[in-house]
């Protein structure tokens, strides 16, 4: 019998960029990701199961990233910038060659071989990366989550409606995608909020008064979601660890405005992330839903670009890069060098350390778990979530890292691995916790999200939310006879709504990692809206369109042509509507 469980669990998101934009922001995001992250694990998922193994890995797949590795536009756009890279690698081997720079040369034949084998194994699936891993789930070796329909920031929504959207969404998504309903799901950027009366960050319509809001774990057990993963920190208190701080200089800024103000609730010793917890914020009779808990000891070992693996100064560099293919040719060297001090990449030399760097994670894996159980006479869990492109695109090794750590805990009498939800059935857990408001990252709130950067994009998003809530009140109310040009207008609105309220810009814009962009699409998503909700009103009040309307539109809707699945009654009204009750957390 053994002793713990162990469940590696992989976050896969990228924002919409289809059709906005290429390089340097844009569609090379999903093209390196899909590269470097996304086929390099179908890879070891079939190489580990040709060897006998049961890899048992728990994933989620943003909706929004269904819907671009589905379209059609990607596939075409992904085979081009593969064959790009290889040409880029050709012209790179016959300068090496020319200037007698034998490593090079061996990095540029590297390359040359990654993107021919990435080419003929996109192909080998038929060009449809989540058509194989429905397929991996189907034979039971893979168990995928949802997420927030396009990682929308659900505690910082102004309506119920919106946050139901985006789980109904994710929902209806999954099913289309993967053929069954979810079990789990990622909230997007680790982030709950419980039910209670909420006030707005910022003004809408110049008031910031509050009103009773229910809590996200409400939304998930209304649509039949059994689980979620949190930071320990919601779950424990104490100090929460940021795991970007060493990756961005603008969050280490930011961060330091905030430290401050930031005070660590107590920990509470009785509560452990090797254990499974019901979540409940309503006194209603609503199934609670069960929490899983990032283990804080194991994260940095691997999240941490300076303390963890990915710094090992023997491993690929992900900044430095050589114009104009972009191929990248150096070391880490030392994880505060410049640019300028990286040494030349020794690819053999960079996998010898795989070895030994995944079986001292499994060894702390194995130890947390025993210690574990001989302290309380029972297996417990260890939950190791990650952001999938950190194997592979930000640590171009990782994957095999990821497959070694897998096969060893595997091979361990002591250990099993799980998913998440066979380990939510196993233990049928009973006890049921409030949990306080908060997400990932140093001091574990929202100052990633709302901050003095970002304070500006919310107010366009909650006009836009309550905008989109009164047009979809009318097409419920008026269904039986609204005209279908408008229900198109409203549902490219909805949309437009989903893709404004996407998290990532406030990311990129506090990090500063693509500033520019991520205020340019959000403004444009906004715009979009507005333009769109005004030709929803001219239509209401008996107005004609202008053909230059009907143009907008459908440029609007061939641009953003994601969630054909999407219902305005999401936007109409919330399906169990909040019911005022007394609560502390």
């Amino acid at each position: 019998m053994a002793k713990g469980f162990f469940a590696f669990v992989l976050h896969n998101h990228l924002p919409y960029v289809l059709a906005h934009g290429r390089w340097p922001h844009g569609m090379d995001w999903l093209s390196e990701a899909a590269a470097e992250t996304y086929i390099p694990l179908i890879g070891i998922m079939r190489e580990m199961i040709g060897d006998g193994y049961e890899p048992r890995l728990t994933i989620d797949v943003s909706p929004v990233l269904c819907e671009q590795l589905a379209d059609p536009s990607f596939k075409e756009e992904f085979v081009s910038y593969l064959k790009q890279k290889i040409e880029a690698a050709q012209k790179d081997i016959a300068e090496f060659i020319k200037y007698n720079q034998p490593n090079m040369l061996a990095n540029a034949e590297m390359w040359l071989k990654f993107y021919g084998k990435t080419l003929d194994d996109f192909n080998a699936v038929n060009q449809d990366i989540i058509g194989e891993m429905k397929k991996l789930q189907d034979e039971g070796y893979l168990e995928i989550m949802t997420c927030g329909a396009t990682h929308g920031y659900l505690p910082l929504l102004s309506r119920d409606e919106t946050v139901q959207a985006q789980v109904k969404a994710a929902v209806k998504n999954y099913e289309k995608h993967f053929g069954r309903k979810p079990k789990g799901i990622w909230l997007p950027e680790c982030a709950y909020r419980p039910h209670y009366a909420w006030v707005p960050p910022v003004p809408i319509d110049g008031k910031q008064e509050s009103y009773d809001r229910k809590g996200v774990d409400e939304f998930l057990s209304e649509n039949g979601i059994d689980y979620f993963i949190i930071d320990s920190h919601l779950l424990k208190g104490g100090k929460s660890i940021g795991v970007y701080l060493d990756r961005f200089e603008a969050l280490r800024r930011l961060w330091g405005q905030f430290e401050k103000e930031y005070k660590p609730r107590a920990e509470d010793k009785d509560r452990t992330p090797r254990e499974v917890y019901l979540v409940s914020s309503t006194a209603e009779g609503k199934k609670p839903t069960a929490v899983f808990a990032r283990d804080p000891e194991t994260g940095l070992l691997v999240w941490s670009g300076e303390h963890g693996y990915p710094g090992d100064g023997n491993y690929l560099d992900f900044h430095k890069k050589r114009f104009p293919g972009g191929n990248r040719y150096w070391a880490v060297t030392s994880a505060k060098s410049d640019l300028a001090d990286k040494v030349e990449y020794h690819h053999k030399t960079a996998m010898s350390r795989i070895p030994e760097n995944s079986e001292h994670f499994k060894t702390k894996v194995k130890d947390a778990l025993l210690r574990y159980y001989k302290d309380n006479n029972r297996p417990g869990i260890l939950t190791a979530p990650f952001d999938a492109e950190l194997f592979g695109h930000w640590w171009f090794e990782g994957p095999v890292f990821l497959r070694e750590v897998i096969k060893k805990v595997h091979d361990d009498p002591d250990i099993d691995l799980t998913f998440l939800s066979d380990h939510l059935h196993r233990v049928s857990p009973s006890e049921v916790i409030s949990l306080p408001e908060g997400s990932w990252g140093e001091g574990g709130h929202h100052y990633i999200w709302l901050n003095k950067e970002t304070e500006w994009t919310w107010k366009y998003i909650y006009m836009a939310e309550k905008k989109m809530c009164e047009l979809a009140q009318y097409y419920e109310a008026n269904r039986d006879s609204i005209d279908s040009e408008l229900v198109d207008i409203l549902k490219q609105a909805a949309r437009e709504l989903m893709l404004l309220v996407a998290s990532d810009w406030q990311f990129l814009i506090s990090t500063w990692s693509a500033r520019d962009y991520a205020e340019l699409r959000l403004s444009e998503h906004y715009s979009d809206f507005k333009r769109l909700s005004e030709m929803a009103d001219k239509m209401i009040q008996g107005e004609n369109l202008s053909d230059g309307d009907r143009e907008f539109y459908r440029d609007c809707h061939k641009r953003d042509a994601l969630f054909d699945e999407i219902e305005l009654g999401w936007f109409a009204r919330v399906e169990y509507p909040v019911k005022q009750f007394e609560h502390q957390v």
